[in-house]
């Protein structure tokens, strides 16, 4: 039976751990609950991979913005110099149909003072009839050699035709083909309700004026502009230049966006002026256009996605628009996300590696550390044994040494201070029979005066014996105002027997102020001085007033004499020592503060102990007396800091003996 029992309680001690284990992984799961190396392995880790992937898809955000920037800012570039190339093109031939129409000859036609062609195919019959003279032949043959200089002048030109208000002609290249009045032309239409101003027609649709090389309609470009009468601004007439395609091509086909991208022509519907032979997208809606001069959008179109860029020309209304797949810009994107990615990889193997070394050097010399602790908690403070590292740890080891050697040091100077504090226990209760023996010898020749009949000796002692005791205040800082008046008047008490009747003095303080905590030994010393530096310099008897009463939630204790008082120099000099009264007591200049000690004192201890709103306040005439006032807080209470000590038992029966 006891095996068995004893297998039974085995077994469940074995049940006990099995439940206890998952609790105890739990807690070995916490990372303040794990080994420093693992805790150190994990932190190097989360270190160096972390900010490696942050900073990978910092990298691949940024370089994506960075190149769509690039290429928009690129493209941009070449579409602006291609519109550019455009406009310029176009101001040339605005510029070609103002020199045509400040030709006389031009203006003669217009105003119909001069006949032109009119008629159908290769007509060239005269609309005036047969009776011109040779002079307007000349005239009509030299309007259509300066219209051929300017063809030949510039190449990319097609034809120039010039056509008056009646429907006559004058050109070298082009000719209607029927004989339907030029007037009622689209284009004349278009060029008349813009009078004087030059107008991109873009590419012609069923013209009925063509040119003898009979270019596609496909293949030219057509600009005119109206002229107008300078005085009444009717429409006389309308020039109309033909473009060849390829001047406006040239521009544009050395253009490559990425590898397969374009920069095509199109107008303000949206109809293409100019593309290449083989165009990802021939007509580009006019809905896929913001408003604005320039942009960008994408569209898919025949299952691919295309970026469009364009930007609008004021001057002739067409839009230069770049295309091209968004596929080019990914691959050069793909190709840096591949090195971020291989990057990342790199820093985690070696962050890796790195772990592993790192947390070993810095754990084992820690570990190493807490047997040393451990060793001294037992008791044993000998310094431990460390190698020569000068790093973080070696310093710690090192500082852990000192700090056992401290602890030796401090164990041995505590046995030695405690050794020193006992003696000056006993040295200061020996000391504290000297006040008692003072107290009571005072109190013994006190009594034997009165017994022998000596008043005046007796009441000096007890004076004297009452100073004493209220200037020792059983060492306290803070008496009562009572007990202060009480110390005053022994103190008077004492002079006044030195000085009989060139002595007098008077105590106004209320009733309800007595209990009121102060400063000791506050009006002491400046009765001092007013009895020695007043009242001892003047002739005849002189009189001491002390008052005290609130003002401004201040106590203010006054100490009034019709002394000698001061000069104005002398007193300006006491109100530059009371102004910083620790500097004047700590001059080496006796001269400078001997005569004015008491004052300083009373004065350094008021603005330690309160600040600098609280302290003396000084009055003095010449001849006439000093006024001090001492500007006090209210302290109905002691204050907490200030804990009164026992009092002796004798003293307390010395009080009720008296």
């Amino acid at each position: 039976m006891p095996n068995n029992d004893h297998e039974v309680e085995k077994n469940l001690g074995n049940r006990r751990t099995w439940r206890l284990l998952p609790g105890q992984y739990a807690r070995r799961l916490r990372l303040r609950n794990m080994p420093l190396r693992y805790q150190l392995m994990l932190l190097f880790l989360l270190f160096a991979i972390v900010p490696s992937v942050g900073l990978g898809l910092l990298v691949n955000w940024t370089v994506e913005r960075v190149v769509e920037r690039q290429v928009e800012g690129h493209t941009m570039q070449l579409i602006g110099k291609v519109n550019e190339a455009l406009n310029t093109k176009m101001e040339n031939l605005q510029n070609m149909t103002y020199l045509i129409a400040f030709e006389p000859d031009v203006n003669a036609f217009m105003d119909e003072k001069l006949a032109g062609d009119r008629g159908g195919p290769g007509s060239s019959e005269p609309s005036i009839g047969k009776g011109d003279t040779v002079s307007e032949q000349n005239r009509l043959y030299g309007m259509k050699q300066t219209l051929q200089g300017f063809t030949t002048l510039y190449p990319e030109i097609a034809g120039i035709v010039l056509v008056n208000a009646r429907g006559d002609y004058v050109s070298n290249e082009m000719y209607p083909r029927t004989a339907v009045n030029l007037t009622r032309e689209e284009w004349y239409r278009r060029a008349a309700s813009q009078p004087g101003i030059f107008t991109v027609l873009g590419q012609p649709r069923e013209r009925n004026i063509t040119t003898h090389v009979r270019y596609k309609d496909d293949e030219i470009v057509s600009v005119a502009r109206s002229i107008t009468d300078e005085t009444t601004g009717r429409v006389k007439g309308a020039v109309l230049i033909d473009l060849k395609l390829r001047s406006v091509s040239q521009a544009a086909r050395n253009v490559t966006l990425g590898k397969s991208g374009y920069v095509m022509v199109a107008d303000a519907a949206g109809k293409s002026v100019y593309k290449p032979e083989h165009p990802l997208i021939d007509h580009i809606p006019a809905s896929w256009f913001a408003t604005g001069e320039s942009g960008t959008f994408t569209q898919v179109v025949n299952g691919e996605t295309l970026l469009f860029m364009y930007q609008s020309s004021t001057f002739t209304g067409w839009r230069t628009v770049g295309v091209f797949p968004t596929k080019d810009s990914i691959s050069e994107v793909r190709q840096i996300q591949f090195y971020v990615v291989s990057f990342v990889f790199v820093v985690c193997l070696f962050g890796l590696s790195a772990s592993l070394w790192f947390s070993r050097s810095i754990a084992q010399p820690i570990f190493r550390l807490m047997s040393y602790m451990r060793r001294a908690e037992t008791g044993n403070l000998s310094a431990g044994r460390w190698s020569n590292r000068t790093d973080e740890i070696g310093m710690l080891g090192n500082s852990f040494n000192r700090m056992l050697n401290q602890i030796r040091q401090l164990i041995s100077l505590n046995e030695l201070r405690e050794r020193q504090k006992r003696d000056a226990e006993m040295r200061s209760l020996q000391e504290h029979i000297k006040p008692h023996f003072l107290y009571n010898t005072l109190d013994t020749i006190h009594w034997m005066a009165r017994k022998e009949g000596a008043e005046d000796v007796s009441d000096m002692v007890g004076a004297l014996s009452r100073l004493f005791r209220i200037g020792l205040s059983k060492g306290q800082d803070y008496i009562p105002l009572h007990s202060e008046l009480e110390h005053i008047r022994s103190y008077l008490q004492i002079q006044q027997t030195r000085y009989r009747d060139r002595l007098q003095y008077t105590l106004h303080i209320p009733e309800e102020l007595q209990n009121l905590y102060v400063l000791k030994l506050l009006l002491q010393p400046l009765v001092e001085n007013a009895i020695y530096h007043g009242i001892k310099g003047r002739r005849g008897p002189g009189h001491i007033g002390i008052e005290g009463k609130v003002e401004h939630g201040r106590l203010h204790l006054t100490i009034q004499d019709n002394g000698a008082g001061m000069s104005s120099e002398r007193l300006d000099e006491m109100l530059r020592l009371l102004d910083m009264p620790m500097e004047s007591l700590e001059s080496t200049l006796p001269e400078r503060t001997g005569k004015s000690y008491g004052m300083l004192n009373v004065q350094a201890r008021l603005r330690l102990s309160f600040g600098s709103d609280y302290g003396i306040l000084l009055h003095s005439s010449p001849g006439v007396g000093t006024r001090v006032t001492i500007v006090h807080p209210l302290m109905r209470e002691l204050p907490a800091t200030v804990l009164p000590p026992a009092e002796p038992e004798d003293t307390q029966n010395r009080q009720e003996k008296e």
